[in-house]
């Protein structure tokens, strides 16, 4: 059997792949977007000969698609690659954040989270599948849509799937270490509107009640009851339209962050405790997506974790594990008790930023640990 180790993978090679896939730009709001996206990977899946399903997206939001990779036992329970294909950045963000390769760099909007690692994992399949070697389980793909947002309309397509299979791995970014993931907080979010009384405000201020100005005084209240252990971050401001008129209403988004169930119930309890109808102002807040605390340190995960460290040790580096804040579909795998490994990704910095880049060294790296994987989980 071929060494998986010894595939031949090229980092040029891959950059090549990557570069359509990047410049097909898919943030999550942008339904067509996304769907642009995935028509280019389901093509990609059904040129290596995988089963391809395109599932319809719902909430406004893109398709999904799922692909039974080609084994003997082809959709029968065995690794479930999971990643997301959605981004933050909005389209034209190319023009600000072009791919582009500056020595050894590679720059551009969702490379690093999660489109590099995707496609690297997916790389490892092709180079398995040409070198004629067959893992010891079958090997499913899911890419999903809207991850960026909580994955609200796929969550439960995600924890269906995922319970048919042993183990999963979800090739988010590394840690800044270059560690994998084996546990992450509870993440909620909230919406929030206050509600007031227009006026003109140049002729009469006095008789308008700012929806704004009630809103900007909860925003320090709201982040000021971060602590180290759960954060409260308000990521969306909405309000306005005529600077000369009092504004009548204001929304706004907030995401909790908590290291424990407990923490995060009591943050949630606060939040809510912000509705009120007293006085001359409403506010009305409504409580979002969750995703669950998937608890560190579980077996089938550490398994993972240490199947890892070995395999990096051959290729000549090395992987840590721990609990991360951030959020991914690995909660949800991982809160069901299913051995998960995240963040196995390509390393990189700056996500979510008009400097998001990745190292070029881990591309190999990486398709290296993943074809490890594919050929020794269930081994």
């Amino acid at each position: 059997m071929t060494n998986p180790l010894d595939l031949p993978f090229d980092t040029d090679e891959m950059l090549a792949g990557l570069k359509p896939w990047i410049e097909t730009e898919s943030p999550t709001f942008d339904a067509a977007a996304v769907n642009r996206m995935m028509d280019l990977v389901q093509h990609e899946l059904a040129a290596l000969g995988a089963r391809v399903e395109r599932i319809p997206g719902r909430l406004g939001l893109g398709d999904s698609v799922r692909a039974t990779m080609p084994h003997p036992r082809a959709g029968e329970g065995g690794i479930l690659l999971l990643g997301h294909m959605d981004t933050v950045h909005p389209i034209g963000t190319l023009e600000k954040l072009p791919f582009r390769v500056e020595g050894d760099v590679c720059y551009g909007p969702g490379l690093m989270d999660m489109k590099g690692g995707n496609y690297v994992y997916l790389d490892a399949l092709r180079k398995l599948l040409a070198a004629g070697v067959e893992t010891p389980l079958p090997v499913t793909v899911l890419f999903t849509p809207d991850e960026e947002i909580g994955t609200p309309s796929t969550r439960e397509l995600i924890e269906a799937e995922a319970r048919r299979h042993r183990f999963v791995l979800v090739p988010e970014p590394a840690r800044p270490d270059g560690g994998a993931v084996i546990g992450r907080y509870a993440i909620a979010r909230f919406n929030l509107q206050t509600r007031g009384k227009p006026s003109h405000a140049g002729w009469q201020l006095s008789e308008g009640r700012s929806a704004i100005a009630a809103m900007a005084r909860k925003v320090a209240e709201i982040e000021g009851m971060t602590t180290d252990d759960c954060t409260f971050s308000v990521g969306v401001f909405r309000a306005g339209q005529w600077v000369n008129c009092v504004s009548s209403v204001c929304d706004a988004e907030v995401l909790t962050m908590a290291k424990t169930q407990d923490l995060l119930d009591e943050g949630v309890a606060r939040m809510m405790a912000l509705n009120s109808d007293a006085g001359e102002v409403v506010m009305e807040v409504r409580r979002g997506v969750t995703r669950p605390v998937w608890e560190p340190d579980q077996p089938g995960t550490m398994a993972m974790l240490a199947l890892a460290q070995e395999i990096a040790g051959e290729i000549g580096f090395e992987i840590t594990g721990a609990s991360a804040g951030g959020g991914s579909d690995g909660n949800f795998t991982g809160a069901l008790g299913i051995p998960t490994l995240d963040s196995i990704g390509v390393c990189g910095k700056d996500l979510h930023t008009l400097n998001e880049h990745i190292l070029l060294d881990s591309l190999v790296e990486r398709a290296k640990l993943a074809a490890a994987l594919y050929c020794r989980l269930g081994a």
